[in-house]
C-alpha cells in the first residue's frame, strides 16, 4: 500500500476550508497566520510562499513578512513582539533556518505559546510530553494521519523512530506513545540499528541521511513512514541536476513493507495541511480561553 500524502492532504484541506468558513462566519473574522522569512534562502522562499498561498486558499488570512538577510536580531524580536500583541494574529511561524547572527532559540522562545503553530516552543513540547493539549509540530502530526490511513493498529505495536530531533523524532515518539505503541527512539549511533529496525511493526525514518534505511532492514509487512527529504545528484543526468530521495531506500523497502510513504508525495504534502489545522486550532482555543 502506497500512502499517498498528496491525496490525503487535499482531503484535509477540503475539510479545513469548511471549518474555516464556519469559524469566520461565527466570529466575524478569519483565523490569522503570519509567517516571518529572514533572508533569501531559495528553499525557504518556496516553503513560505506555499504556506501563504495555502492559507489564503482556505480562507485563512495569511501574511508573509520578508526581512533582508542582514536584518538585526532586535528587528526580528520586535516583529515577533508586535505579532504576539496583535489580537487578529492566531499563528506565528518563523521560517528556519535563520541567518547565523540571529539566535534561533531566543526568537522561537519569544513566540506566544498559544500562537506557536510550529509547536517548537518549550511550553508546547512540555505539554505534549505530559500528554496535555498542545500545538504539536506539523510533520509528526502528518505522520500520524498517514499511519491512520494505513489502518495499522498502533496499540501494542512496536514503533521504531530513527531520529531524535525536537522537530520530528521526539514529538512523533510522544504521539505514538499516546496511541499506546511501544516506542524505541534510535539514531545514527544506535548499535545494531538494522536489527532494531527489523523488529519494528512501524518504522519512522527521520534521520536526514539519503537512503540510509535499506530494504532488508524492514520487517515484512511493516508500515514505513519516511520523513526524509534529501537532494542527491541525478544519476546519468546533467551536472548539477538533482532528485529527491528519502531516508529509506524506497525501491528496496516497498517490496517488503505492508505500507510505505513515497518521497516526494508522502509526508511532505501533509506538513502544510497540518500547519493550517494548527492555525485554526490556535484561533479556536484563543477565543475559547477568553
Amino acid at each position: 500500500m502506497i500512502l499517498d500524502g498528496k491525496k490525503l492532504a487535499e482531503s484535509l484541506r477540503e475539510e479545513l476550508a469548511a471549518k474555516v468558513s464556519a469559524f469566520t462566519a461565527k466570529h466575524g473574522r478569519a483565523p490569522g497566520l503570519e509567517v516571518i522569512l529572514v533572508g533569501e534562502d531559495p528553499a525557504s522562499q518556496v516553503y513560505t510562499r506555499n504556506k501563504e498561498k495555502t492559507a489564503n486558499e482556505l480562507g485563512i488570512r495569511g501574511v508573509l513578512h520578508r526581512l533582508p538577510v542582514d536584518a538585526s536580531e532586535e528587528t526580528v524580536l520586535a516583529l515577533v513582539k508586535k505579532l504576539n500583541a496583535d489580537d487578529a494574529v492566531d499563528g506565528i511561524l518563523v521560517q528556519l533556518p535563520l541567518p547565523k547572527h540571529i539566535a534561533e532559540r531566543k526568537v522561537l522562545e519569544l513566540i506566544d505559546p498559544a500562537k506557536d503553530v510550529d509547536g517548537f516552543h518549550p511550553m508546547n513540547a512540555g505539554l505534549l510530553a505530559s500528554g496535555l493539549p498542545a500545538l504539536v509540530p506539523c510533520t509528526p502530526v502528518g505522520c500520524m494521519h498517514l499511519l491512520a490511513l494505513s489502518g495499522v493498529e498502533l496499540s501494542g505495536a512496536h514503533a521504531v523512530v530513527v531520529g531524535r530531533s525536537n522537530i520530528v523524532g521526539k514529538p512523533v515518539a510522544q504521539l505514538l506513545l499516546a496511541k499506546n505503541a511501544t516506542v524505541t527512539i534510535a539514531h545514527s549511533k544506535t548499535r545494531d540499528l538494522p536489527e532494531l529496525c527489523r523488529s519494528a511493526d512501524v518504522l519512522v525514518a527521520a534521520v536526514g541521511r539519503p537512503e540510509m534505511i535499506r530494504g532488508d532492514w524492514v520487517k515484512p509487512g511493516a508500515v514505513v513512514i519516511d520523513v526524509g527529504i534529501n537532494r542527491v545528484p541525478l544519476e546519468g543526468g546533467e551536472p548539477g541536476k538533482t532528485r529527491l530521495v528519502g531516508d529509506v531506500a524506497y525501491d528496496e523497502a516497498k517490496a517488503r513493507a505492508g505500507a510505505i510513504t513515497p518521497v516526494p508525495g508522502g509526508v511532505g504534502p501533509m506538513t502544510i495541511a497540518c500547519l493550517m489545522q494548527n492555525t485554526l486550532d490556535a484561533a479556536t482555543r484563543r477565543i475559547a480561553s477568553r
